[in-house]
């Protein structure tokens, strides 16, 4: 191990540390918890008797969908490794080499950054939101920065 215990964050100069959104994780947890007690209390107490148990069943499997998307948005993430970038988005995970990434985009008009690869095709970085102000600002540099070393050193010295 490399002086850190299992389950502490990792040191703040490590370059290869995860890329994660500054309350990705904690908030849409919450939130997902929150919203599938709500629905199940809801699906079980709603008066009246115009519903029935496949209306109340619909309506909790409704709860559950949001909180599983909720979830899934908190496992967001981009971890380097000295092969390349594993990037977790919503819907799609992509595991890249660093030889295909040319470069990282973060500005203009979108939310977060992206990659752009060499076969031209593009890659968000969800992990990487620009809701995050400064913090994700260090984040996009310090990616570049990986992605321009891995491109730039000889193979051997990597």
């Amino acid at each position: 191990m490399s002086g850190q215990r299992a389950g502490r964050a990792p040191r703040r100069d490590d370059p290869y540390a995860t890329f994660r959104p500054r309350w990705g994780k904690r908030v849409p947890r919450a939130f997902a918890i929150i919203v599938l007690v709500a629905t199940a209390f809801a699906a079980a107490t709603i008066p009246g008797v115009e519903w029935t148990i496949l209306d109340r069943l619909f309506f909790f499997l409704l709860g559950a969908a949001a909180a599983g998307l909720l979830w899934r948005y908190s496992i967001i993430e981009a971890r380097p490794t000295r092969e390349g970038l594993r990037v977790r988005n919503l819907f799609s995970t992509r595991q890249l080499s660093w030889a295909e990434i040319m470069r990282v985009q973060f500005g203009g008009g979108a939310p977060w950054a992206s990659l752009d690869l060499s076969d031209t095709d593009t890659v968000p970085v969800m992990a990487i939101q620009k809701a995050d102000g400064a913090h994700a600002r260090a984040m996009a540099a310090r990616l570049a920065a990986l992605v321009e070393y891995h491109g730039d050193a000889p193979e051997g010295q990597r």
